[in-house]
């Protein structure tokens, strides 16, 4: 059967290159860490990455149980994290990307007119508290806490709506999905994205994690508190009951004048408006575990519908409903308008494992399985973002990272415990 070649085919690739991914110390980066790609990859071989890092120690994480190697790259990983700790100010602002020579850095990195850029996404803490969860021991972040802490201290004070508590997105710069058409070209600090909000939500709870792990509960309970507000604010802001969905929101609403003639009479009541922009990060409450199992019941059904979302190869980033898609190439921002990430098809997975949805979740599992089974029988190597139908390749040949997240997939099949994230 082609799907247990592609399978075998794709275990024995992920588990012997999995090691093209780490790096040892170089330049500013005195720990050891790991970066997306290849060694020979045109694009990301030698960057640590922010969210890119926390998933490619989901997949270490399988790596080493798929081959009774338990912590061999935790130097790797832990050493990700300390490097981002090392260069987090003390403001807590924490790096989006660091190379060996320099930092990525957007915008005025003095912040004179105030806090206005983004930061490393909300994964920090996740990643930690998945290597704590592997390793059944805490201690070693104890160090790193306050650095975490005033990372998150600056998301909660310099990224929250205090109309709607949700988290926003400083600029359409380095968000992670890059042109997803909720952000990109709009204004500053307008959108609360509900990726950004997912993210945040677990992030809190890690945090909390590692609290308790440290024998903190007070603290631990405090930041949980704060999860929960964030996911009643995003039940009150981002639920859309008449669709059925998540969607982000528009927060970039004028200031409201009570002297203006206009308005005074009828005042702005609401504080955000939803974007209804159907895009895959709107089943991210699921992977977060926020969503309601009536929610989750009717995004499930839309997520199901080949107009929209359901392709040959998984989950279109972008419904093919929308003004927006469109699968052309494009690098920096990279294109997430419809094409297959392996990412995007791992998350959506996982929410669907979260929930019950075994079925919907083994078809991705096998399509994924398929997609990346034939690029590599084909190419021999696996790329950056698929074509939704075909399955062609778009570009970056040598791209690893969350694309590996498929070997974590294929232990669920089997009934083999799955190295997941926190």
């Amino acid at each position: 059967m082609m799907l247990d070649r592609w399978t075998r085919l794709l275990e024995s690739h992920i588990r012997e290159n999995a090691v093209q991914m780490t790096r040892e110390p170089a330049g500013q980066l005195t720990h050891p860490y790991t970066v997306p790609s290849s060694p020979n990859s045109p694009y990301y071989s030698d960057a640590l990455w922010d969210w890119d890092s926390w998933s490619i120690s989901i997949v270490l994480g399988q790596v080493e149980a798929d081959t009774d190697q338990r912590g061999r790259f935790f130097d790797y990983e832990a050493g990700s994290i300390r490097n981002f700790l090392d260069h987090t100010d003390a403001d807590g602002v924490m790096p989006v990307q660091m190379r060996p020579e320099r930092t990525l850095i957007h915008g005025d990195a003095t912040r004179a007119g105030g806090f206005a850029e983004n930061m490393h996404k909300p994964v920090l803490a996740q990643h930690a508290a998945l290597l704590t969860q592997r390793s059944g021991d805490a201690s070693w972040i104890r160090e790193g806490m306050p650095a975490i802490e005033r990372f998150l201290d600056r998301y909660l004070e310099s990224h929250v709506h205090p109309a709607t508590g949700l988290a926003y997105w400083q600029t359409d710069f380095a968000i992670g999905v890059d042109n997803d058409p909720s952000v990109y070209f709009r204004p500053p600090r307008s959108t609360a994205a509900v990726y950004l909000n997912s993210l945040l939500y677990r992030e809190l709870l890690a945090y909390g994690y590692l609290l308790e792990e440290l024998d903190d509960l007070p603290a631990a309970n405090r930041w949980r508190g704060r999860a929960r507000d964030l996911a009643d604010a995003m039940n009150a802001h981002l639920w859309d009951e008449r669709d059925g969905t998540f969607y982000s929101a528009d927060i970039g609403l004028r200031d409201i004048d009570p002297e203006d003639w206009l308005h005074r009479g009828a005042p702005r009541r609401w504080s955000s408006l939803i974007m209804r922009i159907d895009n895959w990060s709107s089943f991210l409450p699921m992977w977060a575990g926020l969503a309601s199992a009536e929610q989750a019941e009717r995004m499930v059904e839309r997520l199901r519908d080949p107009r929209t979302f359901a392709a040959r190869y998984g989950i279109r980033t972008l419904s093919r409903l929308e003004k927006q898609y469109d699968l052309r190439a494009s690098n920096n921002p990279s294109n997430w308008l419809g094409p297959i990430w392996g990412m995007s098809n791992y998350m959506v997975f996982r929410g669907l494992v979260k929930y019950g949805y075994d079925d919907d979740a083994r078809r991705i599992a096998e399509q994924t399985i398929e997609l990346f089974g034939r690029d590599l029988e084909t190419s021999g190597s696996l790329h950056e973002y698929y074509h939704p139908d075909s399955g062609e390749p778009i570009m970056t040949k040598g791209f690893q990272n969350w694309n590996f997240l498929v070997l974590n997939m294929i232990a669920h099949l089997e009934g083999r415990p799955m190295s997941a994230e926190f």
